[in-house]
């Protein structure tokens, strides 16, 4: 009988720390209270709390590269489940543009290259590998031109266009001159005389599409306009092309105009562009042209260089029938006057159109029935194209452009975005937008307190996963590096629309799927409410794997979140070969929300554990 009560007395000693924890966590509220009460100094006093009780968990991280060697301090009772690396034939693994099962699609209208991800029981679930050698990209603009060959090392473009200029391999490096195969005299000289006619020096024109894009040197070379594009090319025969153009520093997914539509909201780019891109303009009732004018802005440019245009003179260079070109180019002229483009140029193998500003500048012609019957041409995700053309926003004087008037770059990044002004996103008003501003402002520069050398050039491609309104992207906004503005296809509200009329650019995409890239594609990787949205969604590991994918080695993350949510990503990516470092907000303790920050450890195929990468001569 002597024995019955230690179990209780056990219980009773146990539970003192629950209690001495509960009394700490009154006192931290009403002090934190006092202290923004404005009576005292509270909070700081919370702060010295909040340290002694290891609420923060801290640990030194190396942002720079050639420092794969940082610790990691773990509690020593953590269960870490340890993630394997992937065999090395998946060092340029892409989920859902994979070859082997792209071949088990019809290819008519280029059905099999689209997006086709893995079931549930077939994601890898290990870590991708880098390739042996592999080296942190040059920093831009001579990543523009020179790649480390072992970070992409497959020579096929350099036979297959060497008379083209597109790449040229020289000893370990890759070096792009600059050229194409309807540039052989360089972008800057094709760019200058699109500038003669597109207003490309003023601000105006800011941002591109690049349809089939190759290396995408055009789109490398609009920087120097502060123009920003976003290429996409399919995963085919010219090997690791959107590879080689993410390696260089510029925007591209892997993608294809094929038969399903775009990833980017209506009215979104100033400008398209299609440079002997191969894609069949004149075929499905002119789909892909109408596909185009849908997220061209009202008064937007199209460019189209190459076949067919100019065949008469031009026939018997590209061996090709003059009829089977004439009768495209036909086609092509005829579905541009339905969709009421004014033809401004044709001069060689270039031809520029402009897209009317409204329906009054059609001179009245009725295009009532090619009118798309949708509701919401944002509404995109897997839905089929259609051969239809894309409302205009109402307007009530001839003269007014739909949408909005243009405004120049960098002015339209915070002003207030016609979206926002004409009431088209619920629950987003001009106060709102600029109040995302400031805090936006607010948590980039509480960010580069913690990992200094964000806005440096160390980070080039950056990605937002849940970008918002964009305020991120304007906070950090340099010549020194771009964002890729993500919008969660399950997002509370579709903000893309505002981000491209801030003159940013983004895409719509579905987190507990693989993001249409190559591995080791980022550098810096942000991620604001992502797992809190995606609860219940899918599995928190699967995207962190996927994040762990894109990101290069020695790559930066920076996670928002709530504490409870980032504690489980901790544990989670503390077998991933990850560094990392949880603080409290930015105004205290107080606040449920934290940053975790992490740096993705340097190891390549081969390797069981993290070492230093190797450095570039």
């Amino acid at each position: 009988m002597a024995y019955k009560g230690i179990p209780n007395e056990r219980r009773s000693r146990s539970s003192m720390p629950i209690f001495v924890v509960v009394g700490l966590c009154c006192v931290f509220y009403i002090l934190g209270a006092w202290q923004r009460s404005g009576f005292g100094k509270g909070d700081s006093i919370a702060v010295e709390i909040t340290k002694q009780a290891d609420c923060s968990i801290i640990s030194n991280l190396h942002y720079e590269t050639h420092q794969g060697d940082a610790s990691i301090a773990e509690d020593s009772d953590m269960d870490i489940k340890e993630f394997k690396p992937c065999d090395d034939q998946y060092i340029d693994y892409t989920p859902c543009q994979d070859q082997m099962r792209a071949m088990t699609f019809p290819r008519e209208n280029m059905n099999y290259r689209e997006r086709h991800c893995p079931t549930e029981e077939g994601k890898l679930r290990c870590l991708v590998p880098a390739p042996k050698g592999y080296m942190s990209p040059f920093p831009w603009p001579k990543s523009r031109d020179y790649v480390p060959f072992a970070n992409a090392p497959y020579k096929s473009l350099t036979v297959e266009k060497a008379v083209q200029n597109w790449i040229q391999y020289e000893g370990n490096v890759f070096r792009f001159p600059g050229g194409g195969t309807q540039f052989p005299n360089g972008a800057d000289a094709y760019i200058e005389e699109l500038a003669s006619i597109i207003p490309l020096d003023n601000g105006v024109v800011r941002t591109a599409l690049d349809t089939g894009c190759g290396v995408a040197s055009w789109g490398a070379y609009l920087f120097k306009k502060n123009v920003v594009a976003m290429s996409f090319a399919p995963r085919d025969s010219h090997e690791a092309q959107v590879q080689f153009a993410l390696e260089r520093g510029v925007p591209a997914v892997i993608g294809v105009l094929g038969t399903i539509k775009l990833p980017y909201p209506s009215r979104a780019f100033d400008m398209a562009h299609c440079s002997r891109c191969l894609i069949p303009w004149a075929s499905n009732d002119g789909m892909y042209m109408m596909e185009v004018d849908r997220v061209l802005r009202p008064g937007g440019y199209w460019v189209l260089s190459g076949p067919p245009i100019n065949w008469i003179n031009n026939y018997q260079a590209w061996q090709h029938p003059k009829e089977e070109l004439e009768e495209e180019q036909r086609k092509i002229e005829e579905t541009a006057k339905r969709l009421c483009w004014e033809k401004k140029h044709e001069k060689g193998e270039i031809a520029i159109w402009q897209k009317r500003t409204n329906y009054d500048s059609c001179h009245g012609k009725d295009l009532e029935s090619t009118v798309c019957k949708s509701t919401n041409p944002d509404d995109v995700w897997y839905k089929k194209m259609e051969v239809c053309v894309t409302p205009y926003p109402e307007t009530t004087d001839p003269e007014e452009v739909a949408g909005g008037a243009w405004k120049p770059f960098p002015e339209r990044l915070n002003a207030i975005p016609y979206r926002v002004s004409s009431g088209s996103v619920p629950g987003v008003s001009a106060d709102s937008f600029q109040e995302d501003n400031k805090t936006w402002r607010k948590h980039v520069n509480f960010y580069k307190t913690e990992n200094k050398i964000i806005g440096s050039g160390r980070y080039r491609n950056i990605m937002d996963m849940n970008a918002g309104l964009g305020s991120f992207a304007a906070a950090l906004e340099s010549p020194k590096l771009w964002v890729m503005n993500v919008m969660p296809t399950i997002a509370k509200r579709d903000t893309l629309g505002v981000i491209y009329e801030r003159g940013l650019i983004g895409i719509y995409h579905d987190w507990c799927e693989a993001f249409s890239t190559y591995p080791r594609t980022y550098d810096l990787i942000h991620a604001h409410g992502v797992f809190s949205l995606y609860k219940d969604k899918c599995n928190m590991e699967d995207i962190l794997l996927e994040m762990d994918r894109i990101l290069r080695p020695e790559g930066a993350v920076i996670i928002r979140d709530k504490v409870d949510v980032l504690l489980k990503v901790k544990r989670i990516v503390a077998g991933m070969r990850w560094n990392t470092k949880m603080v409290d907000h930015e105004d205290g303790p107080l606040i449920t929300e934290k940053v975790l920050f992490a740096v993705k450890q340097y190891w390549v195929a081969g390797e069981s554990s993290s070492m230093s990468a190797p450095q570039m001569g």
